[in-house]
């Protein structure tokens, strides 16, 4: 987290490091109040915004993720899922995750979906492969979906296909970047 805390500005840092524990979830509330939302380049992980950054730190410290979520506005849980990849046993979190690729919020379905490694470190093979379609189906370039090529499955290959055959049946376009996934599939 080292690594996202250097890239807030000096006074965000203060203030993320100023917050007690009892203050955690008051404190992630007014985040965007506090440190603005600044768009700020993660390497290797997109673009965030600085309330994210301080907020990811914030669940770190020790706020519940899920609290975090259940109380949070659209925001506030792409800052959940965004930090996923760093809390301490990520992979506590795996229906939290899968619960929102079902989001109809686009930002929030990005934000787990897209410049996050943690579906290819933790989905299921289903849930990935559903994680990947909805991206095609919502216009998410598929190269935004980190380790994608490393998940290739025959079954993911298959419901592209399927997915592209009924695009062409209803006269939609298919998209372009579908191949991706269908022709890289292992046998």
């Amino acid at each position: 987290m080292a690594d996202l805390e250097a890239l807030l500005p000096q006074a965000a840092r203060a203030w993320v490091a100023s917050i007690q524990p009892g203050e955690l979830a008051d404190a992630y509330s007014r985040a965007a109040r506090v440190v603005g939302k600044a768009p700020v380049e993660v390497p290797g992980r997109g673009t965030w915004g600085t309330d994210e950054i301080a907020r990811a730190l914030l669940l770190v410290r020790g706020l519940p993720p899920m609290d975090a979520w259940s109380r949070g506005d659209n925001r506030e849980r792409q800052a959940v899922l965004k930090a996923l990849p760093s809390l301490p046993s990520p992979a506590a979190y795996v229906d939290l995750a899968v619960e929102a690729c079902r989001t109809n919020v686009l930002d929030v379905f990005c934000a787990i979906a897209c410049e996050n490694p943690y579906p290819r470190a933790q989905f299921p093979e289903l849930n990935f492969n559903q994680m990947v379609l909805k991206a095609a189906f919502n216009g998410v370039a598929l190269a935004r979906i980190v380790g994608l090529a490393e998940r290739l499955n025959p079954e993911l290959a298959r419901m592209a296909s399927d997915f592209a055959a009924e695009r062409r049946a209803a006269g939609r376009p298919v998209p372009e970047d579908l191949g991706l996934v269908m022709k890289g599939a292992p046998s």
